[in-house]
């Protein structure tokens, strides 16, 4: 008989969120995501299929995972996106979301709410159009803006706006960043930049930490501390303006981790499973699929999963090793 009960770790972390990765290709080639000349993409048989992808989600709903992230690569370049957010609404998760850099999301945003998406985050880490270039390797800033007003348009709300500082490259922009999410009531996201680029040139003096710009911050605004409440296990620290007008949050992965609240697994392109983003521990759930193997046999992977993750990343401790993979093909 398979367990009964939730994917409660040995820690006692209930996993309720479940972040995937639909497709490991990109249309950028962000300098701390992706090397300029570009990485092997995986072939196209080794992704999961449209129906893959639904059957380990319909699983991970009976465990108990209520919220499911679709990322990348970025996500809108996989064929039949619509589809495969048509496909995860219909289950019934209580919020179907996603992370993208925008570039085909004014094509797309009616057609992927009215699928079912709730709402999206758009990474978009300068406001300046030549540095933005510069940051992605290719690409207009503008066409990013136009994807946050259509986004806003078909109703994907609340729009998170994801940045990553890099010292030196766009850390001057702060001020600027949060005065376009208060102007356009878009909530700022601050990340600190994690050892998951490609290159592998990750860098612990080129963190700038989530604490150093809440600073910056105070000395300007008056801000107001958010309770997530509720059980709420977001990974950002978040806080509202005194005088109403907007929100900010802060993701502080490196400087300050939230490992012992984390609720989050990864799936990735090719069917594997890991229980954190820094871990270089995977299962495959596309192989159980692909050798016959019953919804029962899935799930004990999901627990198998769950049950071996750690205490905590350990990217603060002298023996932590950068995982193989990059964030292109993990997955935010």
């Amino acid at each position: 008989m398979p367990e009964e009960g939730p994917l409660i770790d040995t820690f006692g972390r209930i996993h309720t969120d479940l972040r995937i990765s639909v497709t490991d290709r990109c249309n950028f080639r962000c300098t701390y995501c992706m090397p300029d000349e570009g990485i092997e993409f995986a072939p196209t048989s080794d992704l999961l299929t449209l129906e893959e992808i639904t059957r380990v989600a319909s699983v991970a709903k009976r465990l108990g995972v209520r919220s499911v992230r679709l990322t990348g690569g970025e996500p809108l370049v996989r064929k039949g996106i619509v589809d495969i957010v048509a496909a995860i609404s219909e289950i019934g998760f209580d919020d179907v979301a996603m992370t993208t850099n925008g570039t085909s999301l004014t094509r797309l945003a009616a057609s992927l709410a009215s699928a079912g998406l709730r709402r999206v985050n758009v990474s978009c880490d300068s406001l300046r159009p030549d540095r933005f270039a510069a940051i992605r390797r290719r690409g207009q800033l503008a066409t990013t803006l136009a994807a946050m007003d259509a986004a806003e348009d078909a109703g994907l709300l609340p729009l998170k706006i994801n940045v990553v500082l890099l010292t030196g490259e766009n850390d001057d922009e702060v001020f600027d960043l949060v005065e376009f999410g208060r102007e356009k009531n878009r909530f700022v996201r601050f990340i600190e930049f994690m050892p998951l680029d490609a290159d592998g040139n990750w860098q612990r003096d080129r963190v700038i930490a989530g604490a150093d710009v809440l600073a910056m911050l105070e000395e300007r605004y008056d801000l107001v501390a958010l309770d997530g409440g509720g059980g709420d296990h977001a990974p950002a620290t978040r806080f509202a303006f005194s005088d109403g007008v907007g929100e900010v949050g802060f993701i502080n992965s490196v400087t300050e981790p939230f490992c012992g609240t984390c609720d989050r697994l990864r799936l990735m392109a090719d069917g594997s499973i890991r229980n954190c983003l820094f871990s270089d521990d995977e299962l495959s759930l596309r192989d159980v699929m692909r050798s016959k193997g019953s919804d029962d046999q899935l799930e004990q992977v999901f627990r198998a999963s769950v049950w071996g993750k750690l205490p905590g990343h350990a990217i603060n401790d002298p023996s932590f090793l950068q995982p193989r993979r990059t964030m292109s093909r993990i997955g935010g």
